[in-house]
């Protein structure tokens, strides 16, 4: 059985140790199923739980407050083609283009996919 490359540095030379991974050069040590755990919170989910990926469409679910614009995006706004974004240091995780706004950052609990 061949066991799976270290999720931190991608060395293969990965070792049992008990119930545990360990990688003896980064000295990460991780279980298979903290590592199926981490996976799955790296997936950007919708405000129903749906996966979203770039490209896809979406429609925002609430009125959303836009700072320094008198006019919120409306509930049922479809934005095209979204982009992605991994590891947000703000919590927006949807690069997009809004029609009547231009470019902005999203929530992706504020949207629904299309």
């Amino acid at each position: 059985m061949a066991l799976p490359n270290c999720p931190k540095c991608d060395s293969s030379y990965v070792y049992e140790d008990g119930n545990l991974l360990v990688c003896p050069e980064c000295a990460h040590e991780w279980t298979e199923l903290s590592a199926a755990l981490d996976a799955e919170a790296e997936l950007i989910k919708d405000a129903n739980g749906t996966v979203l990926n770039d490209g896809d469409d979406v429609i925002v679910v609430k009125d959303l407050k836009v700072k320094g614009s008198s006019n919120p995006i409306k509930q049922g706004t479809k934005v095209k083609a979204i982009t992605l974004i991994s590891n947000p240091a703000d919590g927006h995780d949807i690069d997009c283009k809004v029609d009547g706004f231009g470019p902005m950052k999203l929530k992706s609990e504020f949207v629904k996919k299309a």
